[in-house]
């Protein structure tokens, strides 16, 4: 059995545990995802007979394979890093974010936020005049596993479509009559409480950043999360094709020279004039990289920002090494503007 699965998607294991999907670039036979919901006959999501608990935090993710579930973390050469690793063989479900709008917009009887989900990606489509086959829901309701109270989280495939919706979201925000808005400072506050779980930054620098982001804010009054994603055509990246090897941790100040990568997940921006702060000192850092969709849209280009992550030499057959801070795995990872 062969699974393409991709940033947004979810599968669910024969032990019944839902794991989010990361990026687009799997070893073969398995995929790269974190649980996200696991069985949990005390917690208070339920579907079928099932009750599930949401697990939110990377670090709590970690602690929860390493007690329960360490069968999926394995060592991978690859990318030099203990990742968890779901075997094919072990997912008995694979869920699409299409697939779950096209559910959604075929179904007579939608609860609330069903239909504001809904509601927006049929805004986004005709703002944006993307096809319905570029369009997904992830998060919880993709699962059906979401409260009166989850986000809305869209995901955008395909760099062209991508391009438009983002620029459809511009423009939606400055339309004061539009059912999208950015978040005020007191939303932000919550927004922060809720990151500072596993991003340490303060206040200040949160606020300098997020409160400019197109990918998230208010829907109808309800939080949504944007994810936009390259289609498969579009990633040239294949398990193997480029190694990674960890070499050290480094906070360092850089201009970000390129920041056309930035609103995808995982999200690049190329960066020249590079000074390591602090850290393991190599050269040349040319990249800071991140699979967490909180680092989208964290600088354009000509900003100078400081940051501070997991340094990695990356190796590919034919070209001259280089480096690269790979942002979000540890708690202390950060890059704010300088």
């Amino acid at each position: 059995m062969k699974i393409e699965a991709r940033e947004g998607d979810v599968i669910e294991t024969t032990d019944q545990i839902l794991f989010d999907v990361k990026g687009l670039v799997h070893p073969p036979n398995r995929i790269i995802a974190f649980p996200r919901f696991v069985p949990d006959s005390k917690a208070d999501r339920k579907r079928g007979e099932v009750k599930y608990r949401k697990i939110y935090s990377l670090s709590e993710r970690y602690a929860l394979l390493k007690k329960s579930f360490s069968k999926y973390l394995v060592y991978d050469s690859v990318f030099d890093e203990h990742l968890c690793e779901v075997p094919v063989k072990a997912v008995r479900r694979h869920y699409r974010p299409v697939d779950r709008l096209h559910e959604l917009a075929h179904s007579d009887e939608l609860d609330e936020l069903e239909n504001q989900a809904l509601q927006l990606m049929e805004l986004l489509k005709e703002t944006a005049k993307v096809s319905w086959s570029k369009l997904g829901v992830s998060g919880s309701i993709l699962v059906k596993l979401h409260t009166p109270t989850s986000d809305v989280d869209p995901v955008i495939y395909g760099s062209k479509s991508c391009c438009r919706v983002y620029s459809a979201f511009k423009s939606l925000l400055e339309d004061k009559n539009s059912p999208v808005r950015p978040y005020r400072p007191d939303e932000l506050k919550k927004l922060f409480d809720f990151r500072s779980r596993d991003t340490v930054t303060s206040f200040e620098d949160f606020v300098r950043t997020e409160s400019r982001k197109v990918l998230q804010g208010m829907f109808a009054e309800r939080d949504y999360f944007v994810r936009f994603v390259k289609d498969w055509n579009e990633v040239e990246e294949r398990y193997g094709s480029i190694r990674y090897k960890s070499v050290g941790y480094a906070r360092i100040k850089a201009k970000v020279v390129d920041d056309s990568e930035m609103i995808f997940t995982p999200c690049c921006y190329r960066i020249e004039d590079v000074k390591v702060i602090d850290g393991t000192r190599v050269e040349p850092i040319e990249e800071i990289v991140s699979f967490r969709g909180r680092f989208c849209e964290q600088a354009e280009t000509g900003e100078t920002v400081i940051a501070q992550g997991k340094v990695e030499r990356v190796q590919k057959p034919g070209e001259r090494e280089h480096y690269r801070l790979l942002l979000g795995n540890n708690i202390s990872d950060h890059m704010i503007l300088a």
